[in-house]
């Protein structure tokens, strides 16, 4: 089965967290295709006010000035990346660090002049990741990604990870992130939402910033035709194992 598994940064600013998950991915990945994504919003925003640049964002998106997509290749495709690759080398995995730029593996155009180079995937080729993955290798991408001009976006990492799987061709899309799943108004999880739900969610108000991307992204591939989207909380111990034996955790979207 071909898996794709998108690690939000906030997962991967924990040691702990970081090690638990490549170590459960890679023993997924015996048995398995798995390609890994991965964001690093937390620490671009470090990074950045470090520097002393304030984060601004729109809709759950980064304004993404020159300076700022200078930052983005250096921490996402850079430090974060690998320190992710050096994660799954330990866990006994073989890693190979990528960005959407690697070979065109994701093509992007600008997706609003008012975020600035932030990219809007719009193809993906997997062959890549096919033949890295034929080879027993893990692929562990980063969302940043370009066009054939030589132009460089940051791309939502949700988004980034729908394109790669719709190139992958994968039967599975399992977003990790910092919460424990799609919650309605109360705050109670869905454990299964269908995509009219989740469009009322974003009308509503009730997904909005980072969820309502993430939801918009799921909405996506489940249109381009991934057969299961998952939205899980990633640092609960042993989530790659217990999702693999169908248990239900977090919320899985469906079309209807």
């Amino acid at each position: 089965m071909k898996i794709l598994i998108k690690l939000g940064g906030t997962l991967l600013d924990a040691a702990d967290t970081r090690e638990s998950l490549t170590r459960d991915i890679t023993a997924l990945a015996r048995n398995e295709e798995v390609v890994v994504v991965h964001g690093g919003g937390k620490q671009m925003t470090r990074f950045l006010a470090e520097r002393g640049v304030e984060s601004q964002f729109i809709n759950g998106l980064r304004v993404t000035t020159p300076d700022v997509i200078d930052a983005v290749v250096k921490v996402f495709a850079g430090s974060v990346n690998a320190q992710l690759v050096t994660a799954f080398r330990v866990a006994g995995a073989q890693p190979v660090g990528l960005s959407g730029l690697s070979a065109g593996l994701v093509d992007a155009v600008q997706l609003d002049p008012k975020l600035g180079q932030v990219g809007k995937p719009v193809h993906s080729d997997g062959r890549l990741l096919n033949v890295l993955v034929e080879s027993q290798y893990l692929p562990v991408v980063a969302c940043v990604a370009g066009d054939a001009m030589g132009a460089i976006y940051n791309v939502n990492g949700d988004q980034m990870a729908v394109a790669c799987a719709v190139g992958f061709n994968a039967q599975a899309l399992v977003f990790l992130t910092d919460v424990e799943g799609v919650m309605d108004q109360s705050k109670t999880i869905f454990p299964k939402l269908t995509a009219a739900q989740a469009r009322q969610l974003i009308q509503d108000g009730i997904a909005t910033g980072g969820m309502q991307a993430k939801l918009e992204a799921a909405l996506s591939a489940l249109d381009q035709g991934i057969g299961q989207v998952l939205i899980a909380p990633g640092a609960r111990p042993g989530i790659i194992r217990s999702l693999a034996a169908g248990e239900l955790i977090g919320t899985k979207m469906v079309l209807q």
